[in-house]
């Protein structure tokens, strides 16, 4: 791909060993530090145009989605300069089957999806981001 932002992981795994392991901080090591079972969660994606984000959430079955994550869409989203896509498909084909978004601080719910609609979702976010001032 030939896109100015493509960025692709460099790390090959079976010469430096599992990615995840060396490299993923251990967020569980800062549980404590949270009241209740608050604690980081890891963030999938994320971009950022004049001051709007898109975050990106990654799972392989809509039912990987936790009630706290749900929760935390809709309050980040609810100021309205934050929108998160959560995809359901295989990491490793990328092969996308379902989506839902937050926006507002409404979720839009499981719909049947793809990777074409989830790249059309993403370039019509990125051309209302492109025309808002920061």
């Amino acid at each position: 791909m030939s896109a100015p932002g493509f960025n692709p992981l460099r790390w090959n795994c079976s010469l430096r060993g599992c990615f995840n392991l060396k490299r993923r901080p251990k967020i569980e090591v800062f549980a404590d530090c949270f009241p209740r079972r608050i604690n980081f969660g890891d963030v999938d994606g994320i971009v950022e145009i004049n001051g709007y984000a898109l975050m990106l959430e990654w799972k392989s079955s809509a039912s990987e989605l936790p009630t706290g994550q749900r929760k935390m869409y809709s309050k980040l989203t609810s100021a309205g300069k934050t929108t998160v896509l959560c995809l359901v498909g295989d990491a490793e084909t990328m092969k996308v089957t379902h989506q839902q978004t937050f926006t507002a601080g409404k979720s839009s719910g499981w719909k049947e999806s793809s990777l074409d609609d989830a790249k059309a979702l993403m370039r019509a976010w990125s051309d209302y981001a492109e025309q808002r001032a920061a």
